[in-house]
């Protein structure tokens, strides 16, 4: 039997390394740096398609690995299907056994509660900070005054790149800036 690690953190900016370490027993760790609600998980899928008949797939907890309890639940029959035992190690989980598919369906349908809160909890926050006037996004490119010069010299007749450079910005800045007049 063969234990083959799944490690994921959301953004590039956090690190797997907590996840690594607590995996460091397995034969081969996948590593995936993108967001659980996302479908594009190119290395998740990469590790689901290495996994054969008597391995386990070993992660540190539920939700490094679906974005829901249906997807979870889909990863888990297909594993169960194939012959591949899945071990959370964070919640003593273990489907090769009935305790451990029991508890695997429970903390499942928690986790997806938990996310579905944090949203909640989230939505709440960014209706309040509009509401007290916080901007969301990038901070604006070019000021009103240089947005005006910007399109006076284009209407002018100069050039898109000369203009682009002036001014520092793409030529999708540009052409935003100009289409939103």
């Amino acid at each position: 039997m063969t234990d083959i690690g799944y490690a994921r953190v959301s953004t590039t900016g956090q690190n797997l390394e907590v996840q690594l370490d607590k995996l460091r027993g397995c034969n081969r760790v996948f590593e995936e740096k993108a967001s659980g609600t996302t479908a594009d998980r190119p290395v998740l899928g990469e590790c689901l398609r290495y996994l054969r008949e008597g391995d386990s797939l070993v992660i540190t907890k539920l939700d490094r690995l679906a974005r829901s309890t249906l997807h979870l639940t889909q990863i888990a029959h297909d594993l169960e299907e194939r012959g591949v035992d899945l071990k959370v190690l964070d919640q003593a989980i273990d489907t090769s056994t009935p305790t451990g598919k029991l508890l695997f369906n429970v903390l499942a349908s928690i986790s997806e509660f938990e996310t579905a809160i944090r949203g909640e909890r989230q939505a709440e926050g960014i209706k309040k900070a509009l509401s007290k006037g916080v901007k969301f996004g990038a901070k604006a490119k070019l000021s009103e005054e240089q947005v005006k010069e910007l399109r006076r010299r284009r209407e002018s007749g100069e050039k898109v790149k000369d203009l682009m450079g002036d001014f520092r910005i793409s030529k999708a800045t540009f052409y935003r800036l100009l289409s939103e007049g």
